[in-house]
């Protein structure tokens, strides 16, 4: 016998997960992961920290085709185990790391490149983040969401998707 939830209950289960996660998993598409890694000039030397990182394609790409170093970060077990088991198919498992736990409290201090897919409003919160935590001359790129009065220093298009490139300003 097959038994349905009442609909009351949906709603208040997806309410509940909607805002535990703030941020809907929507993966990067493929040509928009490379333009991003692009536009930060993403090398060997690099670090790169993808803050909601889902399926780990960002770290995983910048791992395999331009040598860095990769953290993903990603609050969904899920999604940590997911881009775990696509980081051993891709061969770049010892160059790359999932952890899961919220953006907010993770370390980042590390990251040279910090890459996200998040909305503007949880942009906004990331930035006092960012620009305290990251050292200057980091680089940060943003798929399709700006991060309001901060400028970015260049944008790209990719279809009808944007990038956004800043680099975290010297203190003062």
């Amino acid at each position: 016998m097959t038994r349905f939830l009442p609909l009351p209950f949906l709603i208040a289960l997806f309410v509940a997960c909607a805002q535990a996660r703030d941020v809907p998993y929507v993966p990067t598409p493929e040509k928009v992961v490379e333009r991003m890694l692009e536009v930060a000039k993403v090398g060997p030397n690099d670090v790169v920290y993808d803050l909601g990182s889902g399926d780990g394609r960002i770290v995983i790409a910048a791992a395999k085709n331009h040598g860095a170093r990769g953290v993903g970060i990603d609050i969904d077990p899920e999604r940590v185990r997911e881009a775990r088991d696509n980081a051993s198919r891709a061969g770049v498992a010892n160059r790359v790391e999932f952890r899961e736990g919220n953006l907010f409290d993770a370390n980042i201090s590390e990251a040279t490149v910090v890459t996200i897919y998040l909305l503007s409003g949880i942009n906004m919160k990331l930035r006092p983040k960012l620009l305290a935590e990251l050292k200057p001359g980091t680089r940060i790129v943003s798929h399709a969401f700006d991060m309001g009065d901060w400028k970015p220093e260049a944008t790209a298009k990719v279809g009808t998707s944007t990038v956004y490139y800043w680099v975290v300003p010297p203190r003062k």
